[in-house]
């Protein structure tokens, strides 16, 4: 008998969640995950009015009561201990915040702390407890520990914890579980099946027949179950019409990953993002030329320019090769013919005049790789509609999702109409990304930007604290006349601007030269751009006191109409010298 065995027939403790996890697994092996009657009774969190922990506190906390735990000699009364100072807390702590916690620990020694990680995740019988193990276990795990892992994720209310352990030691063991944990997906049963088979061609199938619509992140867990990337290099082994469809399927996997409606672009937590996007660029010359494979195949071109995705160990020439690949495809002749289709409905024409607007941009000769600031205006594929970003690249990395990677970057009209990015003696702060949540919530990236003789120099960063501790940001110093000439080009480049934001743009540069166009009404400018939904309208708001104090919000919209951006902006502003903008609307 072994060791935690011989403990556990002397002393009286519930059952461990591992063993109720066997019974579930062993009752109904290719059943539900989260038999109600199966499930061992460890009840979800109910929503408590207590006060939440500071996190501060209950780091130094955690810290205390567990860290010399990992250094004991005995791991099974080490796990006992755990098991009794957790229970201690109170109140209690959050296991998403113990696993951040658990995570910061110094291990002095990893064969004693993987000891007790394994006692823990295999005879503990406090969901907390075991939430311990597995976190310690993504650092400290091997192979041999991803079976018990696994079977533990038949307990629903185990699944988010194991699937984070599991990330570091079988990331398509980790997919596929999380992807069987979406009830809500039932596109997702039939490559489910196919994965449990292990038939790859059937796989295959089950990849390309999924829904072009999926969530960012069930694409990035459907690609590491799948191994979207291997399955892509066999493409050319296809029929003509097979490979066609799985490379069109997997563009679009990707470019949902790259999505920006989120507070971290999914592509980040794809590590096979470099290859899959290699494999695509060497197979793209499959696909036949459609306005949707050109749309893939150029948003493609965009990430890889300026990304995310660049965030990625590339190795040396990879991300150039694939970017060359892609846009030699795009630039045969049956391709470039494609954006002077006529579009199928306002979508589709929509559609066809961004990628006009794009291709001039994406297929041009790319910058060295050593520029040490390149700005770029970032329109995303209308199908996918998602905020208008002024990237920034500093040293060939995009700078926000690199440094903040809480939002996107702020747009053209934020950082490029307003000259905020132009360098003086006196340091100004500027706001280069906020939070997809709002700043109030989770904060904004800020720099200060000043010139300091034949230099420019961003410093005075502030930006929220990432979990675990700051992330120092280093002090960045440009050749002025460099910078300054990079930050013009960009100011003047409005290839990327569709008549709708023209007007837009237009209409906030007749407001600064004219300020009492809307003080005489008592109403102040908010923000200017088009409707997310819609963005061939204008979408002007306007800010103003009510009558109790309160600050009010109205949309101005403005419609297309066929008329030149110019003509609506003239048409917009002689409106404000007789009408109160307040009125707009009712």
């Amino acid at each position: 008998m072994s060791a935690p065995e011989e403990r556990g027939a002397l002393t009286s403790r519930p059952s461990s969640l591992y063993a109720c996890a066997l019974r579930v697994q062993r009752a109904e092996p290719e059943g539900p995950w989260s038999l109600a009657d199966a499930a061992p009774p460890v009840p979800r969190p109910v929503p408590s009015n207590r006060p939440s922990r500071d996190f501060t506190r209950t780091r130094d906390e955690v810290a205390s009561l567990l860290g010399p735990l990992l250094v004991a000699p005995d791991a099974v009364e080490a796990a006992e201990e755990v098991h009794r100072r957790l229970a201690s807390l109170d109140p209690p702590v959050r296991h998403r915040t113990l696993r951040l916690l658990v995570a910061g620990l110094p291990v002095e020694n990893e064969e004693r702390a993987r000891a007790l990680a394994r006692v823990l995740v295999r005879t503990g019988y406090s969901r907390l407890a075991v939430c311990a193990g597995l976190a310690l276990l993504r650092d400290l795990g091997e192979p041999e520990d991803v079976p018990y892992l696994r079977t533990l994720g038949v307990l629903r209310t185990l699944v988010r914890p194991v699937v984070h352990a599991l990330d570091a030691l079988d990331r398509p063991a980790a997919a596929v579980l999380d992807l069987r944990n979406r009830d809500g997906a039932p596109e997702l049963k039939p490559l489910l099946a196919a994965l449990d088979s292990g038939d790859r061609a059937a796989v295959r199938e089950r990849v390309a027949a999924l829904p072009a619509d999926v969530s960012p992140e069930t694409g990035r867990r459907v690609a590491e179950a799948s191994g979207l990337a291997e399955l892509l290099a066999g493409a050319g082994e296809l029929s003509a019409s097979q490979g066609a469809v799985l490379v069109a399927r997997a563009g679009r996997l990707l470019f949902r990953m790259t999505t920006l409606r989120d507070y971290r672009p999914e592509i980040l937590s794809y590590p096979d993002a470099p290859r899959a996007y290699g494999e695509l660029a060497r197979h793209a010359g499959l696909l036949p030329p459609t306005p949707g494979h050109h749309a893939v195949l150029l948003s493609a071109v965009q990430e890889l320019r300026t990304g995310p995705v660049m965030l990625h160990d590339w190795g040396p020439g990879r991300r150039e090769a694939a970017l060359a690949e892609l846009t030699a495809v795009l630039s045969r002749p049956e391709w470039q013919a494609v954006p002077g289709l006529e579009g199928d409905g306002p979508g589709g024409r929509r559609r066809l005049a961004w990628m006009r607007r794009t291709r001039a941009w994406a297929l041009r000769s790319p910058c060295a790789p050593s520029a040490p600031l390149r700005i770029e205006v970032h329109h995303r594929d209308p199908d996918d509609p998602a905020v208008v970003e002024a990237r920034i690249l500093v040293d060939g990395r995009p700078l926000v999702p690199d440094y903040f990677g809480l939002g996107p970057a702020n747009g053209p009209e934020e950082l490029l109409d307003t000259g905020l990015l132009r360098a003086t003696e006196d340091p100004h702060e500027v706001q280069l990304a906020e939070a997809y949540c709002t700043e109030g919530c989770c904060g904004a990236l800020y720099v200060t930007v000043r010139r300091d003789g034949d230099q420019v120099v961003w410093s005075g960063w502030r930006c929220p604290v990432p979990p675990g501790g700051r992330r120092e940001l280093p002090e960045l110093r440009f050749d002025a006349a460099a910078y300054d000439a990079e930050v013009a080009r960009a100011e003047s480049d409005d290839g990327w601007s569709w008549p709708a934001r023209r007007a837009a743009r237009l209409i906030v540069a007749g407001l600064r030269g004219r300020p009492d166009l809307l003080s005489r009404w008592n109403v102040r400018l908010g923000w200017t751009g088009t409707a997310f939904r819609d963005p061939d309208e204008t979408a002007i708001s306007l800010l103003y006191d009510a009558e109790d104090g309160a600050a009010r919000q109205i949309i101005w919209r403005i419609p297309e109409d066929g008329t030149p951006p110019e003509d609506r902006a003239a048409a917009a502003l002689d409106r404000l010298t007789r009408e109160d903008p307040r009125t707009y609307g009712r």
